[in-house]
């Protein structure tokens, strides 16, 4: 097991404060709060953010990139837009003296087992999340009490007169795939524009789009899926999806549906 090392005294931290120190080449962000010390990775786990920059409230630090807030005593993340947790740490305070202690994956505090559970964030919509794979897999099961010939509203969409709001519709069918909520409510879709195509009959689709963050790995498929299903339009003749991060995305930007999907309030 990790040995603790000396990393701060106690009179370096202010309470309620919080520093980043090194520990077996870890960084790790130090907090003091109400007497206690705790320590996490400094890194969010949405985008690798750095922890110790964010703003500190009671026992909650918030990630300066796009806000997900993590609980400094257990590393869970309690907002989003992360939903994994950043690993916790054991400290020790004697005479004076912070320690540190590397915590193993997979154990608890000082060195337990640590138990089997899903993080606050992902918790809170697991249940819809399978509701919607479920949606979104209609087709690959057989139809039950539906004539095989009757329109669905995917098909019903694509015949409808080619607009803004109708390209939105049909973006809702394209879902994050960690966080299973469609990316019109995630708010990423910034704007659709039209042109004629050299087909006069069909238009060329202009999509403006962002990420979560600049690194999000989903991007390419999310990318992938927005051409696919606004493809499916009989009017459209091709789509661009250009990714602009500028207004950042924040989790302000989803709609309310999106929320309650994920059981923020």
């Amino acid at each position: 097991m990790p040995e603790f090392i000396h990393v701060a005294d106690v009179a370096d931290v202010s309470d309620p404060g919080k520093v980043l120190v090194e520990v077996d080449g870890e960084m790790i962000a130090l907090f003091h709060v109400s007497g206690s010390f705790y320590a996490i990775d400094d890194v969010c786990t949405h985008d690798g953010g750095p922890l110790v920059d964010g703003e500190l409230q009671d026992y909650t630090i918030a990630c300066p990139r796009h806000g997900a807030k993590f609980d400094i005593r257990t590393g869970a993340a309690l907002s989003m837009p992360a939903i994994r947790p950043t690993h916790a740490h054991d400290v020790k305070v004697e005479n004076g003296s912070v320690s540190v202690r590397i915590r193993e994956p997979g154990s608890g505090p000082n060195g337990t087992p640590s138990p089997s559970s899903v993080p606050a964030v992902a918790a809170a919509h697991a249940v819809p999340s399978q509701k919607t794979d479920t949606t979104t897999r209609q087709h690959d099961t057989p139809s039950t009490g539906t004539p095989d010939d009757a329109p669905t509203e995917t098909q019903s969409l694509t015949t409808q007169t080619l607009s803004e709001d109708l390209v939105r519709e049909l973006l809702k069918q394209v879902k994050d795939p960690e966080l299973f909520v469609n990316i019109v409510d995630l708010g990423l879709i910034y704007d659709v524009s039209f042109s004629p195509a050299p087909d006069e009959l069909k238009q060329l689709v202009s999509i403006d789009m962002t990420m979560t963050s600049p690194a999000c790995p989903a991007g390419p498929q999310l990318i992938a899926d927005t051409k696919r299903v606004v493809n499916t339009h009989e009017k459209v003749a091709d789509v661009e999806v250009r990714i602009v991060m500028e207004p950042p995305w924040t989790p302000d930007r989803m709609t309310d549906d999106a929320r309650d999907q994920l059981g923020i309030f």
